[in-house]
């Protein structure tokens, strides 16, 4: 069971959407709450750490299992909200250019190459620097992150696709692009979407807690993982708690949408079941 279905990963994903939905009854503690006597506390099993605190507190003394929970809340809302902005546009934009070709295959692809050619760290970067940090601004940047991958792809899948013979007859009785797009093209590139959708998941949720960290995400105190991790980066001498706990569930939660998406990929490839 473990070998044919995505077991562990679903486990992992459904302890955060769980986490995210109901953040403020499993929290112990408010995330936001602090307490300078009570900083840099140790985790529970230490022999100076206390059960009121399971995982210990950061400098501010802010209960991280708490922070944690609340954290998947953010991770979850910007990773989805900006994976749906980005398939929604990248799927589009991969049907016009593979159906229609010509001119305007070349100008979507081209508009593709230049936003790859643009090192994304630093364009963020910039973009907060005039801006400002703000949860909508990280959910903008991480839709603009999401879109190039879906173009190429869909692209490649409606090329194939548009040379079918059903695509053809639906040509001969008069259907209009749009049509033949949306009920004969479509449901042959959502397989591809769904796969390309669950990697881009893992990669988006790396990449907000990248420019957290790097201070051009979301902006502290919010209980984002990003910002634990580089809130923890000055005290891993004596407090290794406030980044290792944040940083581990960013590595098992990308690692579930990286493995979860392999499986579909294999899900979906009657080639690849067959070798099973």
């Amino acid at each position: 069971m473990f070998r044919r279905w995505p077991v562990l990963p679903i486990a992992v994903l459904t302890v955060l959407v769980v986490a995210a939905i109901f953040a403020p009854w499993l929290a112990p503690r408010d995330p936001a709450k602090d307490s300078l006597r009570e900083s840099l506390t140790p985790p529970a099993w230490y022999a100076q750490g206390t059960t009121k605190f399971l995982l210990g507190t950061d400098d501010m003394g802010r209960d991280i299992f708490s922070r944690i929970i609340f954290g998947a809340r953010i991770s979850l809302m910007v990773s989805s909200v900006a994976v749906v902005t980005g398939l929604l546009a990248g799927v589009t934009l991969g049907m016009i250019s593979g159906y229609y070709g010509g001119w305007l295959d070349e100008v979507i692809l081209r508009i593709v190459d230049i936003w790859l050619a643009i090192p994304f760290i630093l364009f963020a970067l910039v973009v907060t620097a005039i801006f400002g940090q703000s949860i909508e601004i990280v959910v903008g940047l991480m839709a603009a992150l999401a879109w190039s991958a879906f173009v190429r792809n869909t692209r490649a899948e409606v090329l194939v696709l548009k040379q079918m013979d059903y695509v053809a007859m639906a040509k001969v009785v008069g259907a209009s692009p749009a049509r033949i797009m949306l009920r004969h093209i479509l449901p042959g590139v959502i397989n591809t979407a769904i796969v390309i959708t669950t990697l881009r998941v893992g990669q988006l949720i790396l990449a907000e807690a990248s420019l957290s960290f790097l201070g051009a995400g979301i902006p502290d105190p919010t209980s984002a993982w990003g910002v634990m991790v580089a809130s923890g980066r000055d005290f891993l001498a004596i407090g290794w708690w406030i980044s290792f706990f944040p940083g581990a569930a960013i590595f098992l939660v990308v690692m579930s949408m990286n493995f979860l998406g392999d499986w579909l990929r294999d899900y979906f490839d009657p080639r690849l079941r067959q070798l099973k």
